[in-house]
């Protein structure tokens, strides 16, 4: 039989997350980079397989995706489930403090469902979770994407610490597509400057970089610089954004040119940001966003 065929497949642990806001309220939910991911790639069209990976008796992976489009779900087993507690600083919510509370068992290479898909993307939230060996692996099989945080985000005693990833130099060049946050990018190169990071990563190896923040979206390919501002009206939803961004851009990447997939990412999730969870517009909300604010 033959295997399904996809346009993304989204590698990554959903997270019993517990957020406590500035003004002190304290919010459970579920959610993870797999997720936010799934419903953006699949929001925009795109045929979407998701491998979540949790303790059945913590949460139905199913159930998750089930108000998603078009979305197929490869659910596999841990004995323990990933949450994590974070702690927003600042009503922007771009300051935050996290603590792991629990973790999975990490993924195997010889477990990720053998789905032919045009883009594997790795989308794991802690150091450990998703080893270079499932980097390879996505390599191997078709174009990687890769979100630097599963990479340089550490779970030491509960405390979350960002590290540089110590192979950065050997595996970067099998990535296709690299995402990593504005602070994510100074830890992997040493420089604020987010172009100049870019750059650096380019240089050793990655063949596509974005790089997300609060007021815009980064793209370089080795030619040229692409940016393109967030606009949104609200951040209640602020978290996700990187997730849902990076997701929305490759899944668009696959049809379009870098400006016209960045625009569309960049709309889509800054109408995200308005609502908390994943998002759960249309194209159409997307078309007539960029309409309105761009």
């Amino acid at each position: 039989m033959q295997a399904p065929s996809f346009d993304l497949l989204i590698i990554g642990e959903p997270s019993l997350d517990i957020n406590t806001d500035y003004g002190g309220e304290t919010v459970r939910e579920t959610g993870g980079a797999v997720v936010y991911a799934g419903y953006a790639a699949s929001a925009l069209g795109n045929r979407t397989a998701v491998v979540p990976k949790a303790n059945p008796k913590d949460m139905d992976m199913r159930a998750l995706f089930a108000k998603a489009r078009n979305v197929t779900v490869f659910p596999l087993e841990s004995a323990g489930s990933t949450s994590i507690k974070n702690v927003y600083h600042t009503a922007d919510r771009e300051r935050r403090t996290c603590t792991a509370v629990s973790r999975i068992e990490p993924y195997a290479a010889d477990e990720i469902p053998k789905a032919d898909s045009r883009v594997i993307h790795i989308a794991g939230l802690v150091y450990g979770d998703i080893g270079n060996d499932v980097i390879a692996l996505a390599a191997r099989r078709a174009e990687a994407a890769v979100d630097a945080q599963c990479l340089l985000r550490h779970d030491e005693g509960g405390g979350m610490v960002f590290r540089d990833w110590k192979e950065k130099k050997e595996m970067l060049p099998l990535i296709r597509f690299l995402k990593t946050d504005a602070a994510e990018a100074e830890i992997l190169t040493g420089t604020p400057d987010r172009a100049q990071a870019a750059r650096r990563l380019f240089a050793w190896g990655a063949k596509e970089i974005m790089i997300t923040h609060n007021t815009e979206a980064l793209v370089y390919d080795g030619r040229e610089i692409y940016t393109c501002p967030l606009r949104p009206r609200g951040l209640a939803g602020r978290t996700g954004r990187g997730d849902t961004c990076f997701a929305a851009y490759l899944g668009e990447r696959l049809r379009a040119g870098i400006p016209e997939a960045l625009l569309t990412a960049s709309a889509l999730v800054s109408l995200k940001m308005e609502t908390p969870g994943p998002f759960m517009g249309t194209r159409a909300d997307v078309e007539e966003y960029i309409r309105m604010f761009y």
